[in-house]
């Protein structure tokens, strides 16, 4: 069956360049409606792989980069006693290594990347299937290896293994040292932020595992493709958090409807086929939407052949979606290595799979489609890259309040991190002059192959940082977590919500606690789960930490936020308050825990207690345990 589906493909494009061979004529449409991903995307994939202006690398050509890179990378489980030389010696018969780096998760693994996908194949066509006695083996073959008997250590400087990356936060501990020998709040806040960000071999490893994903439902969709967005992508993310990914099928060939036409083409939407039909016929529509299209027509002889897929229907998208995961996550959990706890969500307002993947340590949210949240990626991505300061201040507002409990890996009425960083955002709008524009700016500055409509919802903003000029403001990290913590203990939530994009509060269209609009789908309030006790809570901690930064301002000599070894610094503050007994409980936390989260053990006991001061668990943290 399946040569002859391969036999069947070629024939069809074959078909197709005959047809291409004998145009005379390209005309094109631009019409934009329905769910339609505007425009010139291969187009504009194409020009962003090698376009960096400004020494901005567009997140076209990071992904790009990394989808490479892992399409010629693999995954093997390695055993510290393995000599690393023989190790390398042994990969390098199959070709060039062009970078390779271990780390460890139930083990010790390695990610090596050759200088090619050829020498990929050629290390996968000597790879043995296990066998083990009184048990089946599922022959699933992929690029997830186990390598024995090559040689153990031979000299005492091996015998601890080799040198792993981490991918996971360093200790609360080791990381109060390292801020506490920075010279200002704002050294500390740039090394906050370099400690917990991503690594390159943390992401390497990311796309990795979506490209080993791409290899299980490459057997129903061969050019479908696997890749990560949000947090992993888009520069806000913190080491340890969840893997995010989406199932795209919008790439694959033959997505095409041709339709015999008439000379006036639009009327194809709205009129029946007349019964005189030109010899030279057919239009190539997206076969997301038939009513939209931004293609090429290709005009082409109407006596000609034609094939088309026969293909199963679905009631709807939703419908297609919800039976794409339900089969991919059924071999997910079948025959994935390493792939455990598969849960299908399929009723969700958007379906996913979600497992653990054990070899990479993370946590994986599968889902497809989801064309909204990849354009919300890529707009942070371009907040992020177009000041510094922005990722900054993000990373350490989402680090104060995961130490307060303010936000939670559990589901519930907590504030989630994403309607964080749009509040970061906001702020960041309203400063005089404003640090980054407004979405409505940016929308104004895009050009044609920029316009995205995707399901109605205008998701249209510039791709092109060099057209995005910026106003000049001087403020540092420091003054403006102060400003930030000050803003929101006097902002007006009762009344106004927030929106990036217009920059500016408006009025609540519906009754709810904290109002924040989605920047894509505006009739979304992105924090509808919480509840006033939670924002209470976020309220008093702000005017609770801008008085503590105020204290800090007004210290003789000026000092950092972290040098455990003085007094005259807010640490000193932080001293102060706890022999104040008229303060809230919420006001004795350390300032150790000032910035930076907590580990998982940690993280629990504070989220069992949301409506309290994790007090204890933060003089924990304060204690160095």
């Amino acid at each position: 069956m399946a040569s002859s589906l391969a036999v069947c493909r070629l024939q069809m494009r074959g078909g197709g360049r005959l047809l291409r061979t004998s145009l005379k004529v390209h005309t094109s449409l631009h019409t934009s409606a329905g769910t339609n991903v505007v425009a010139a995307r291969e187009e504009g994939a194409r020009k962003d792989v090698t376009d960096e202006k400004d020494g901005h690398k567009s997140l076209y050509a990071l992904q790009a980069e990394r989808q490479g890179q892992a399409e010629r990378s693999v995954l093997i489980s390695y055993h510290s006693r393995i000599n690393e030389k023989k190790f390398l010696k042994y990969l390098s018969r199959h070709g060039d290594i062009n970078k390779y780096f271990f780390y460890e998760s139930y083990g010790i693994y390695a990610v090596v990347e050759f200088g090619s996908r050829d020498s990929v194949a050629s290390l996968l066509e000597e790879t043995a299937i296990p066998s083990v006695n009184h048990e089946a083996m599922v022959p699933f073959k992929s690029r997830l290896l186990s390598l024995k008997n090559l040689g153990s250590a031979d000299s005492p400087n091996q015998q601890s293994g080799p040198q792993c990356q981490p991918q996971t936060t360093v200790p609360i501990n080791q990381l109060i040292q390292t801020l506490s020998k920075e010279g200002s709040i704002d050294q500390q806040v740039t090394s906050l932020t370099e400690a917990y960000q991503l690594t390159e071999e943390n992401s390497r490893l990311r796309f990795l595992v979506c490209s080993l994903l791409k290899d299980i439902a490459a057997a129903y969709f061969p050019e479908c493709t696997v890749r990560p967005f949000g947090s992993s992508v888009n520069g806000f993310g913190k080491l340890g958090c969840d893997l995010d990914m989406i199932l795209d099928l919008d790439g694959i060939s033959g997505r095409k409807t041709k339709m015999f036409m008439h000379q006036q083409i639009p009327d194809l939407i709205f009129a029946d086929m007349p019964k005189q039909e030109p010899e030279f016929l057919t239009v190539q529509v997206d076969a997301a939407s038939l009513l939209t299209f931004n293609s090429t027509v290709h005009l082409i002889p109407r006596s000609g052949l034609s094939l088309e897929y026969q293909l199963k229907r679905a009631n709807s998208e939703r419908s297609a979606t919800q039976s794409i995961l339900s089969v991919i996550g059924e071999c997910v959990d079948q025959f994935g290595p390493g792939c455990v706890g598969v849960q299908k969500i399929l009723n969700a307002r958007c379906p996913l799979l979600r497992f653990a993947h054990q070899p990479s340590g993370f946590q994986c949210d599968l889902t497809a489609n989801n064309r909204v949240a990849i354009k919300s990626t890529e707009l942070l991505y371009l907040y992020g890259e177009l000041d510094p300061r922005v990722r900054h201040l993000v990373f350490t507002v989402r680090c104060w309040a995961r130490t307060h409990g303010i936000t939670s890996s559990i589901p519930g009425a907590w504030i989630s991190n994403f309607s964080l960083t749009v509040m970061v955002l906001f702020f960041l709008q309203r400063r005089s002059p404003p640090i980054i524009p407004t979405l409505d700016h940016l929308k104004d500055l895009a050009g044609p192959a920029d316009k995205s409509v995707i399901e109605g919802n205008d998701c249209t903003f510039v791709s092109d940082f060099s057209k995005i000029q910026l106003e000049s403001n001087t403020e540092t990290l420091e003054q403006l977590l102060h400003e930030f913590f000050e803003f929101y203990a006097t902002f007006p939530f009762s009344k106004m919500s927030i929106n990036i994009r217009k920059g500016k509060e408006q009025n609540k269209p519906e009754v709810a606690p904290l109002h924040i609009q989605n920047p894509f789908e505006i009739s979304l309030n992105v924090s509808k789960n919480v509840n006033a006790t939670q924002l209470e809570r976020f309220v008093a901690l702000c005017q609770e930490s801008s008085w503590l930064l105020q204290q800090s301002e007004t210290s003789t000599p000026r000092e950092p936020l972290f040098n455990c070894t003085t007094h005259g610094c807010l640490i000193g503050a932080w001293h102060r308050i706890t022999s104040n007994q008229s303060l809230r409980a919420s006001a004795t936390v350390v300032v150790c825990t000032f910035f930076f989260s907590l580990d998982s053990r940690e993280a629990t006991s504070i989220q069992h207690q949301p409506d309290q001061a994790p007090v204890e668990t933060v003089t924990a943290c304060c204690d160095g345990r």
